[in-house]
């Protein structure tokens, strides 16, 4: 099982402790070149029946997945805007079954096809759903990773609950505008980020307007961020072609 760690920042209004353990086991891949069409069968096919088993073995293999949505495994498409052609996060049950399969899928065929780097952190808070429903109509997904700054660790409980509060504001809209909102992940036990953040939205334009929303509301003020954002895409897609 993943080990419970003290929270690194407080429950909010609308952030709640995760109730259920849960690893987030993100990837930042490049898409290598050179591969025969016979190799990259064969390392699609590998992938894609580990992927089968892993999800057999409780792996939730979508964004959609962790709001409960039974669908196909997925990941974004990026490299329109970023050094990175792919961007993803599945979440496992345990820091151990995420290092064990991330092995398990480089052997069966993603280490041919992709040059990844692998985060992996405990779940903190819960999801977010927005409130208009789960449906499967989210094609865009935002990854944010963060450190917090120096300002935030001299800032006082005070000043970090008012900054909270804000947050919560544009929090709030980005729900109202269809978006859904994965919690939130701690990766600082292996990573110079402290946590991951992960939303899939309804459209590029609603991810925009809530990043002028949470620009308004000094979200930033306390952190050093980086955002990913990407078209969603099967990972069938994603392993077959270079096109994407």
């Amino acid at each position: 099982m993943t080990a419970s760690v003290p929270a690194l920042s407080d429950a909010t209004g609308i952030f709640s402790a995760a109730k259920a353990a849960g690893c987030a086991t993100m990837f930042r891949c490049r898409r290598r070149a050179g591969l025969s069409p016979k190799l990259r069968e064969a390392a699609v096919a590998g992938v894609l029946g580990t992927l089968d088993l892993l999800a057999a073995e409780g792996w939730k293999l979508s964004i959609g997945g962790m709001f409960g949505r039974n669908e196909p495994p997925s990941a974004y498409a990026t490299g329109f805007a970023h050094d990175v052609d792919v961007v993803g996060a599945f979440e496992t049950p345990s820091t151990m079954t995420a290092l064990a399969g991330t092995t398990r899928l480089g052997m069966a065929g993603w280490d041919a096809i992709f040059a990844t780097q692998w985060l992996l952190g405990p779940r903190e808070f819960d999801p977010v759903p927005a409130p208009a429903g789960q449906d499967a109509d989210k094609a865009w997904g935002l990854f944010a990773l963060w450190e917090w700054n120096d300002a935030w660790q001299s800032a006082s409980a005070a000043q970090r609950h008012e900054y909270d509060a804000e947050c919560d504001i544009a929090f709030a809209a980005d729900a109202a505008a269809g978006i859904n909102i994965a919690g939130r992940h701690r990766l600082d036990a292996a990573s110079s980020w402290h946590h991951l953040g992960i939303w899939e939205s309804p459209s590029f334009e609603a991810i925009d307007t809530a990043m002028r929303e949470h620009t308004r509301v000094a979200d930033f003020k306390f952190t050093t961020s980086r955002h990913y954002i990407g078209r969603r895409l099967e990972m069938a897609q994603l392993l077959e072609g270079d096109h994407v």
